[in-house]
């Protein structure tokens, strides 16, 4: 058996560090939509945490003004969306109705929006980021379901969404995330149930908010619980949705919701379910390859 000398197993272990601090930095330029060089100087900043960079760069100190930023890079927490202020853009301000209308004071209406949002595609993410966000600003969902989360898009999640409670299935590669309003949820508790046979990271993330008593084993699909409507009936199209390029035309419904009512205590009722995602953003790209779903619910006590 060949064995390295101590020098050797030094130089490795340093070409090895290398490499990794160099896929940080590239991983660090995509989010933050900035040259190699910057994100570099962010990283080093930060003991090369990702999460500590990201938000120095996001986040500078509040005595540096717009005015002393040089010009193509962030000038602080204007650049984001903040999913505490109630303001939209244009492009999605003609719904606010809808959500002044859907988030009733009585809570006898509960929303909550379940959404894939590619943060594997690294390409224009930034942008991406801020045009989920605006969804999410817009519609102010009780509950948010995310898939495909990475820890930089965890990071700006976590930063824009002050009035949610974030539980992540997982800190690194990819994962789900779990958003709760803590005005409106409460969390009691979570459970994390891996998949050994896996070979895509996968697990089951389940948060605990709340008792309902005894569940009957009917478990109903949203969807067509509300008559299979033709306007949300795919949440994967690649004839609409150009993000990942495919030629060939794939219409699935990828995204499910199901549900199943409480057997005494109270219930709940479906009345009705969008796809959220289906503009265009600036820089040409959907916020996602999927679109998300945002659905309404009746509670009846």
């Amino acid at each position: 058996m060949e064995r390295l000398s101590g020098s050797e197993a030094e130089r490795a272990e340093g070409e090895s560090e290398v490499k990794k601090r160099r896929l940080l930095c590239v991983e660090f330029a995509s989010v933050a939509e900035c040259d190699p060089a910057v994100a570099q100087c962010y990283l080093a900043e930060n003991d090369w945490e990702m999460e500590r960079a990201l938000n120095s760069f996001f986040e500078p100190p509040a005595e540096e003004s717009a005015a002393e930023s040089p010009p193509g890079t962030a000038a602080g927490p204007e650049c984001c969306v903040d999913l505490t202020n109630e303001e939209t853009t244009d492009s999605v301000s003609s719904k606010a109705s809808t959500s002044e209308r859907i988030q009733q004071e009585d809570g006898s209406v509960f929303s909550f929006i379940t959404w894939n949002i590619d943060g594997l595609d690294l390409n224009s993410l930034q942008e991406r980021a801020r045009g989920v966000c605006s969804y999410l600003t817009l519609y102010s969902p009780d509950v948010i379901f995310l898939q495909e989360v990475i820890p930089p898009y965890c990071s700006y999640l976590k930063k824009r969404a002050s009035s949610y409670e974030m539980i992540t299935g997982n800190e690194e590669g990819y994962f789900t995330a779990i958003m709760l309003k803590k005005s409106r949820v409460k969390f009691k508790s979570q459970e994390i149930i891996p998949f050994p046979n896996t070979k895509m990271m996968r697990n089951l993330l389940c948060v605990y908010v709340t008792q309902c008593g005894g569940l009957p084993s009917n478990i109903l699909d949203v969807w067509e619980f509300l008559g299979k409507p033709k306007h949300c009936q795919y949440t994967w199209d690649t004839q609409m949705n150009s993000n990942l390029g495919i030629s060939a035309a794939c219409k699935l419904r990828f995204d499910r919701i199901f549900f199943r009512t409480a057997a005494k205590s109270g219930h709940i009722v479906p009345q009705s379910l969008d796809l959220l995602g289906l503009e265009k953003l600036d820089c040409g790209r959907f916020p996602s390859d999927h679109w998300g779903l945002l659905c309404n619910l009746d509670v009846i006590l």
